[in-house]
């Protein structure tokens, strides 16, 4: 039983970001859950700043010990460097993509040492993390990074990228979502994305965390927890409800 409350644990999450022409959007939901009787809130996802030179976020599914291991690895060395230590860190990495190695290494060696323990107890180690940001002199950059540590990179064919329960929210990313769709745009596309999947999969629940990185900017301008009773979320979740339901009405009949 402990196995399949763990394994159900690690698809309890639905995390989404887009890489556009104006920047970077991130949307995550916050529901942990091992079993019927043991749900929980737990934040996936984390962001660090300096301001005009650098904004990273990163966000999670999976294996939440594996998850919460790799971000304290790296609060850790960020810690370190900004007492003198010469160490390597997200924040100093000279590219988006060596930051994205230095994740992917705190990855393999989370797996490294747990993965066997873990499944001998009949408990999934598998993760899945998110790396979007800039430092400046650099473009905005999306990185998915699998458990073995190998990741992919977000293209002009492919703008956004999903972890955990991603089915029930795709598909109107894939409608709407290009690299020149308007920022304004992209926050509608990740709040539809993530109602759809509320509405369609109990393992996925608010609150939500949204986070936005401007092109150019190297800062975060919205870093935002967002609850069911918030304004501007219910005029999206309602809104679309009600757009669905006048489409719908005005399809054609269907003669058979």
């Amino acid at each position: 039983m402990i196995g399949f409350q763990a394994e159900r644990e690690n698809r309890m999450t639905y995390c989404v970001a887009l890489k556009i022409s104006a920047g970077l959007v991130m949307l995550a939901d916050t529901r942990t859950n091992a079993g019927v009787d043991n749900i929980s809130r737990y934040r996936k996802s984390f962001t660090w700043e300096v301001p005009g030179e650098r904004a990273i976020c990163l966000m999670t599914a999976g294996n939440l010990s594996i998850t919460q291991g790799i971000v304290t690895r790296i609060d850790a060395a960020i810690q370190k460097a900004n007492q003198g230590a010469s160490i390597e860190t997200v924040l100093n990495a000279d590219t988006l993509f060596r930051a994205t190695q230095i994740v992917a290494e705190h990855m393999r060696e989370m797996q490294d040492r747990h993965r066997i323990s873990l499944m001998n107890q009949g408990v999934g180690a598998d993760a899945t993390v998110m790396v979007a940001g800039q430092r400046k002199g650099g473009a905005h950059r999306l990185f998915m990074i699998y458990s073995a540590g190998n990741f992919i990179e977000a293209t002009p064919d492919t703008p956004f990228f999903q972890i955990g329960e991603h089915k029930y929210g795709k598909p109107i990313l894939d409608r709407v979502i290009t690299p020149d769709t308007p920022m304004s745009e992209a926050l509608k596309a990740v709040c539809v994305s993530m109602d759809s999947t509320l509405r369609s999969n109990l393992s996925v629940g608010m609150p939500l965390d949204l986070v936005v990185i401007p092109a150019d900017s190297c800062a975060i301008s919205i870093n935002r927890r967002i609850e069911q009773e918030d304004p501007d979320w219910q005029a999206i979740s309602s809104g679309w409800s009600h757009a669905l339901r006048l489409g719908f009405q005005s399809l054609p009949a269907v003669t058979l």
